[in-house]
């Protein structure tokens, strides 16, 4: 609740300027290859480095990623974690202010984080050892498969 608070008085402290709505390849074009960094309005901080092969190293708020990837869609992006099994699946519209990116829940529209995009890979995120490949729906694949899967 602090959180909103602070996100409201930020907001309303910004000169007028006219959010742009980002398409995919827009959400693409910016994410992919830097470090995507912010807070979630319910609070808590996430930091992910966007693979171009659709890996998201670093934290998710939670959890360091140890299978999380990203891809784009028309509007939207959408991350997955787990295993398929357990996969949980959150796809965002992506809206720009000057350099602050608002993400907001594609399924009600609410404002789920706030969040900058750092070029590169600044803060080190890494798969610690242990890669995962991604397709879009499959976060880990047999390695034989891997080049394929990694393709998006």
């Amino acid at each position: 609740m602090r959180f909103a608070a602070l996100l409201i008085a930020a907001l309303a402290a910004v000169p007028c300027m006219a959010a742009e709505r980002l398409n995919g390849e827009a959400i693409r074009r910016a994410f992919e290859g830097n470090t995507v960094s912010g807070r979630y309005t319910g609070g808590g901080f996430f930091t992910e480095m966007h693979e171009a092969d659709g890996r998201a190293l670093g934290h998710n708020g939670w959890q360091p990623n140890k299978d999380a990837c990203w891809t784009t869609r028309e509007d939207q992006v959408c991350y997955y974690y787990g295993p398929q099994t357990e996969r949980t699946v959150h796809c965002f519209t992506v809206e720009l202010s000057d350099r602050l990116y608002v993400l907001r829940n594609a399924s009600n529209g609410l404002i789920n984080a706030l969040a900058t995009v750092e070029p590169g890979n600044p803060r080190r995120h890494s798969d610690g050892g242990e890669p995962w490949y991604c397709d879009g729906l499959i976060s880990k694949a047999p390695a034989m498969t891997r080049r394929r899967y990694a393709r998006r």
